[in-house]
């Protein structure tokens, strides 16, 4: 178990007060905290003067031994090789990107499959590109009632013709974390790429790019600690092949061919840090290992404090839960009756000093089919390792009040 002033130490962010209140931070699924050992580091890179690559010169060099060792601490993050990482401004960016480039051989015989729970970058990304080439767009349909993929009918989804099947290994707004392996067994059988939106489950637990068998991995390391960072990891025989939109003497080998432009070199020098942090929390004979030992008390943590919120707020009449009864991210979704979401944050930010956030979260279908689009959509409340059993207490008090407060003035 974490002890919670062991790692609240490294982060600064935590320190901040409003009206004389410690801020209590439950947004971390719209971004971490930045961990003190990141801030160092992108610090020391700035200080020590940054360079563009390929110069003959030492502040280039060290540029790019930044960008390779940064590779590589990804790389044992979700046990791929470093050969297979690359960054970019964001997720959603680079999405876009991967889609433009595979998109090219498409046409109005084929299809894709996408998912109806997922973050819209993981959608819009591809559906735009099916669009361009008249490529059929097809979904995996989310049961509102466990909150989950309906899978039953993956063998007629999927077929033949089947292009990219994209779907995300966790919900950014309810957790819901899917077990992607029938997926990724359907189609093999037929020969189309998987994609994994991992954004949300990084954070969380361990994620293992070749036991997952998927063809591409997208996460962002502001989730987990960092900075504004985009990472996407393609295995080195599709990398080799995939045909990006690049300039003519932008280098044309893989990972650098997918990193248009200059990229953002004092936050990607910072990644390593950022790895090894995570890893501090662990124990093992390398960096894998002890990452891997690492999210487990990080699990153990999150769940325990998870749980704590999910069993207060399921005891209050006036709040609905949004949950899987299967496996979840410590992420909880929920409305209050006849409360507006956006007011409820209000008040949580200005009188309670707790930031919690209200919306749809770009995860839009979802809340379409659950008829809450209209009525402001969710108020997630997201769990970091950095939260406390006392931010926990807090939130669940002040929502109380607020429950109190309204029902008095009506």
């Amino acid at each position: 178990m974490i002890q919670s002033s062991e790692i609240r130490q490294h982060f600064p962010a935590l320190n901040r007060r409003e009206n004389g209140i410690p801020v209590a931070y439950f947004d971390g699924p719209g971004g971490s905290q930045v961990a003190q050992p990141v801030i160092d580091a992108i610090v020391a890179y700035m200080t020590n003067g940054g360079a563009n690559l390929h110069g003959e010169f030492a502040t280039s060099k060290e540029t790019e031994q930044c960008i390779d060792r940064a590779r590589q601490a990804i790389a044992d993050l979700v046990r791929a090789k470093p050969t297979e990482v690359a960054f970019g401004q964001n997720s959603t960016s680079l999405m876009f990107a991967v889609a433009r480039a595979l998109s090219r051989t498409w046409t109005d015989a084929d299809n894709i499959v996408l998912s109806e729970i997922d973050h819209r970058s993981n959608v819009d990304s591809w559906l735009t590109a099916a669009q361009d080439k008249n490529t059929e767009v097809r979904f995996i349909p989310v049961d509102i009632d466990t909150l989950s993929l309906d899978i039953s009918e993956l063998s007629e989804l999927i077929d033949s013709n089947t292009k990219i099947v994209a779907v995300s290994l966790a919900s950014n707004v309810i957790g819901t974390i899917t077990d992607v392996a029938p997926i990724v067994k359907r189609a093999r059988e037929v020969g189309a790429i998987v994609i994994v939106d991992a954004v949300h489950a990084v954070p969380h637990f361990a994620v293992d790019f070749h036991a997952l068998d998927v063809d591409i991995l997208f996460c962002s390391t502001y989730k987990f600690f960092g900075p504004h960072v985009g990472v996407a990891v393609i295995k080195e025989r599709l990398f080799e092949s995939l045909n990006v939109y690049k300039l003519k003497p932008a280098p044309s080998y893989f990972p650098d061919k997918l990193e248009t432009g200059t990229q953002n070199h004092e936050s990607i020098a910072s990644l390593e840090s950022l790895v090894d942090f995570i890893a501090s929390f662990g124990e093992g004979r390398n960096r894998r290992e002890k990452i891997v030992n690492a999210y487990e008390v990080i699990e153990k943590h999150e769940k325990a404090l998870d749980q704590k919120l999910r069993n207060a707020l399921a005891e209050i009449p006036e709040v609905t839960l949004y949950q899987s009864p299967f496996a979840k991210t410590p992420t909880v979704a929920f409305r209050i009756e006849k409360i507006d979401p956006i007011m409820f944050c209000q008040q949580m930010a200005s009188q309670y000093s707790i930031y919690i956030a209200s919306g749809d979260f770009y995860a839009t279908t979802l809340c379409d089919k659950l008829g809450i689009t209209e009525k402001g959509g969710f108020i997630r409340a997201g769990l970091a390792p950095y939260n406390t059993e006392e931010e926990i207490d807090r939130l669940i008090s002040a929502t109380r009040t607020i429950i109190e407060a309204a029902q008095i003035t009506k």
